[in-house]
């Protein structure tokens, strides 16, 4: 099951709940004992070097301050900073910073100059804060990133907006944590835009909490088993349109790259047979992957086949012309690039896509998306959940906007967040061959939302895998990823079978 996550209000609500059926306090003192076992794990042989715990002036100081007797109560040499002038600000933080100061906890107000530590604990701002971090504690913050040791964000790293990602305030700053400990539910702030830089490695934990004081969740974090039920071995006796016919629709002249790489990625995702269908007269032939058969899209039968148009397809009036006639057809269509931009300028063009009732996915990066809502690329990014959500809803479209941490929307409000993928992707065509992955998949008759979710971590996937081989993330291309989404795939299939 995709893993479940929630919003600071529903975390509110749950808090809320346990605090009534637990003793005051339960609830800080298992947050600190669960961070100060996961700190003794992520020390290893370290565990003669001291702990940095720096505490807040709220429940997460609280947190850090449980987590510090906890440490000591180990024989850890733990040390806690609270910056001058801070007081407890409820009477869990008090009850907590007086356990702290009644053991072998060591208490300083300031970071001490080239002191080696064996891990620092950032437990400074919870999922309370909304204004920028400043003063005393944004020196603090910025000092951490000059240290060179495992750094452990308890909750939520401080700075960083646990329901969007994004680093609170316009010229805000956020702990960069190489781990992070969330208590109660994962949040999904963690694992989009800026969540996946600042929390590293995420663990949750519950804290105990009883099962059903938690409601449905706000989103998912996806897996795997968020498309696993149409993974399946193929049959021997099967053919090439037992997998559908995937035509790229796009290529303006200096363009045709894009519809090229979009054609590899159907190919290798297992697309019976892959076309481009190119604008402006373009290339002939691929090469590289000569199975590729190129057509002039005036000129070329868009029934039966499912459709990625939008690679290298420009703004021309022909442009517009065969994207109209792609929106008003029956065939599972994937919309990317300049065909998400040239709706964005259209409203004719808008409502034929509202109206669709064919398979539909849209592709867009966080511009794309902007120009979409009729906002900017900032504003999408400042709540990438809410963007996405929008965007189905408006366009009738399950969506994949894209990004760290990329968001898949359904029209019904349902949110998945994609937590594959690395800086890798960040290189031009990489949204090309995803286009083309989700095709393949809508060409062998996937739904549009598995379709979405299934190409968007094989398409993470096979960056991490080629990652992990030496190829990037710097200097990754996108004609790197169409075969390592192929093995992917191939494994995948080979796990559900039973057959690895």
């Amino acid at each position: 099951m995709d893993n479940p996550l929630y919003t600071v209000a529903q975390l509110r609500e749950i808090e809320r709940a346990a605090y009534a059926a637990l003793e005051p306090g339960a609830l800080m003192r298992r947050a600190g004992a669960a961070a100060a076992k996961y700190a003794l794990e992520l020390l290893g042989d370290k565990r003669d070097l001291p702990v940095l715990l720096l505490a807040g002036p709220g429940n997460n100081g609280g947190d850090a301050l449980e987590m510090a007797a906890a440490l000591a109560d180990a024989g850890i040499d733990a040390t806690v900073l609270n910056p001058p002038g801070q007081r407890e600000t409820s009477n869990e933080a008090a009850s907590a910073h007086e356990r702290a100061r009644a053991g072998t906890v060591g208490f300083i107000d300031m970071l001490p100059p080239g002191a080696q530590w064996g891990l620092v604990v950032d437990g400074l701002f919870g999922i309370g804060l909304t204004r920028p971090i400043e003063g005393e504690y944004r020196a603090l913050v910025a000092a951490l990133d000059e240290l060179r040791c495992p750094i452990l964000a308890l909750d939520v790293p401080s700075g960083l907006d646990a329901d969007t990602g994004a680093v609170v305030g316009p010229d805000g700053i956020a702990v960069r944590a190489t781990h992070t400990i969330t208590f109660l539910g994962d949040k999904p702030g963690l694992h989009t835009a800026d969540g996946r830089d600042h929390a590293g490695r995420v663990e949750v934990e519950p804290l105990g909490v009883a099962p059903e004081l938690f409601p449905a969740p706000a989103a998912r974090l996806g897996s795997a088993e968020s498309f696993a039920g149409q993974l399946a071995p193929r049959r021997h006796n099967t053919h090439k349109g037992s997998f559908g016919d995937v035509a790229v629709v796009g290529g303006a002249h200096g363009m045709a790259g894009a519809p090229v790489l979009a054609a590899r990625g159907a190919l290798f995702a297992g697309a019976g047979r892959s076309f481009v269908a190119t604008i402006d007269p373009g290339p002939g032939y691929d090469s590289l992957q000569p199975e590729i058969m190129f057509r002039v899209a005036d000129e070329f039968e868009f029934a039966q086949r499912t459709l990625v148009i939008g690679p290298g397809m420009g703004g021309s009036a022909s442009a517009m012309r065969l994207l109209a006639k792609a929106l008003d057809s029956d065939s599972p269509l994937v919309i990317d690039a300049d065909a998400i931009t040239l709706i964005g300028a259209s409203p004719d063009l808008a409502g034929r896509l509202a109206e669709r009732a064919a398979p539909t996915v849209l592709t867009p990066h966080p511009l794309e998306g902007g120009r979409l809502l009729g906002t900017t690329a900032a504003a999408v990014q400042a709540d990438r959940l809410a963007a996405a959500r929008e965007l189905a809803r408006r366009s009738n479209a399950t969506v994949i906007l894209k990004g760290s941490g990329s968001v898949i929307a359904h029209p019904d409000g349902r949110l998945l967040i994609n937590p594959t993928g690395n800086a890798g992707l960040a290189t031009a065509g990489s949204g090309d061959v995803l286009a083309g992955i989700c095709g393949a998949l809508l060409a062998q008759g996937w739904p549009a939302w598995e379709a979405a979710a299934g190409s968007a971590w094989i398409h993470g996937a096979a960056a991490d895998l080629l990652a992990a081989h030496g190829v990037g993330p710097i200097g990754m291309t996108a004609g790197e990823l169409p075969a390592a989404a192929r093995a992917v795939i191939n494994l995948l299939v080979a796990e559900k079978a039973g057959l690895t």
